[in-house]
């Protein structure tokens, strides 16, 4: 899948984005890996982001549950859009600079722990 600056700036195109890497062979539920689920509507914040429930065992998540994205206030094409600029490998002359600072502020006063979701049980 080809990721462009385009599709990162508009808020749905950016959720599509995330569903598309995340779940390649369709959406499943992060907590029991079962693909039966249901969609439930979206979040009232950020109406982009789809909320499911799981009909193997009943829980419910969006499309940001356990990924590092989860929990935080800043929305995410925010993130996205650092983490795109960051793999540009820009210099600081050229705008990386202000991203390394925005990231490190955000990660040093986040009240939540950054973590990667567990890929081993």
């Amino acid at each position: 899948m080809q990721v462009n600056i385009k599709t990162l700036i508009d808020d749905t195109q950016c959720y599509n984005t995330v569903r598309e890497l995340r779940w390649p062979e369709g959406r499943q539920c992060p907590y029991c890996d079962s693909k039966r689920i249901i969609k439930r509507g979206f979040d009232e914040k950020e109406p982009a982001r789809q909320r499911y429930e799981c009909k193997n065992c009943g829980k419910r998540f969006d499309d940001l549950t356990g990924t590092i994205f989860a929990g935080h206030h800043q929305p995410l094409k925010v993130w996205i859009l650092c983490l795109y600029f960051m793999g540009l490998n820009l210099s600081n002359k050229q705008g990386a600079f202000p991203f390394s600072r925005f990231l490190k502020r955000t990660i040093l006063f986040s009240k939540k722990k950054l973590c990667f979701p567990s890929i081993i049980n």
